[in-house]
């Protein structure tokens, strides 16, 4: 998809990450025999937690990684695998960290219009290429053992070592 052209999608996603560069298509030369290729740059993303307050700051560095128009590669992992889940879709979720701050986390998220997780997720993919990607094991964990029992976000279920693989290859990998 071309995300260049302006459009309220676009103009959100700037807007919430004020302090990401909205730099649209970075992209890394390589050359080979003498000819010059053009190749996007590819994030690899395991997510182990499923709390909220990492899930959102996953989905805020997801719309960053969107509006550079990189190839995101999101492997699922434990924790998180629950909450993909269907069932789990509507939960408001808890803290990792300072759950005795979760009331004020939850009032500052809706003073200030930030987009629940599954939002920033479903709007990177439509903005560019976001794979993502359940962990067999993790899925087994929470009873999930196909793709129907995940939301509508969950592309394939995948053993580990395509996420070895994938964070071999990654131009930036993170852990969240």
């Amino acid at each position: 998809m071309n995300i260049t052209s302006e459009g309220p999608l676009k103009s959100r996603l700037c807007h919430e990450n004020e302090k990401i560069k909205c730099s649209i298509l970075k992209y890394q030369l390589f050359t080979n025999k003498n000819k010059i290729i053009m190749a996007q740059q590819k994030m690899t993303l395991a997510l182990f937690s499923g709390s909220v307050d990492k899930l959102t700051a996953a989905g805020v560095i997801l719309s960053g990684a969107a509006a550079d128009d990189m190839d995101v590669d999101i492997y699922v992992l434990l924790m998180g695998a629950r909450a993909f889940k269907k069932e789990n879709i509507e939960e408001k979720g808890t803290l990792a960290e300072l759950p005795h701050l979760q009331d004020e986390f939850f009032a500052s998220l809706e003073r200030l219009k930030v987009n629940t997780w599954i939002q920033f997720f479903k709007d990177a993919k439509e903005l560019t290429n976001v794979k993502i990607h359940i962990c067999g094991l993790a899925g087994k964990i929470w009873g999930g053992e196909k793709l129907e029992d995940f939301n509508e976000l969950a592309d394939d279920i995948c053993g580990i070592g395509e996420y070895i693989t994938s964070a071999q290859e990654a131009d930036v990998h993170l852990f969240i």
